[in-house]
């Protein structure tokens, strides 16, 4: 299971396709304090970044990966 949904955190591993963004935007919707956790995952679909965008989460852990967190750290970074 590419998103794994705790009591107050939200974990991303591995491949994040599109079809796991309509639920991501539900349970962010009813968990607006929630964390985000992207340490395990590899690669975001543009839907599920959108999600995380618009629902201005916060991130607990950036992923591994070097080139996918220079891209998500620039997309989700308040400003």
């Amino acid at each position: 299971m590419p998103i794994e949904y705790k009591k107050n955190q939200v974990l991303f591993r591995d491949i994040a396709s599109v079809d796991e963004a309509e639920g991501l935007l539900e349970w962010l919707q009813n968990k607006p304090a929630a964390r985000v956790d992207l340490g395990a995952c590899t690669h975001l679909h543009p839907a599920n970044l959108q999600v995380l965008m618009a629902a201005k989460s916060r991130i607990a852990a950036w992923p591994n990966d070097a080139n996918l967190r220079a891209w998500l750290e620039t997309a989700l970074k308040s400003k």
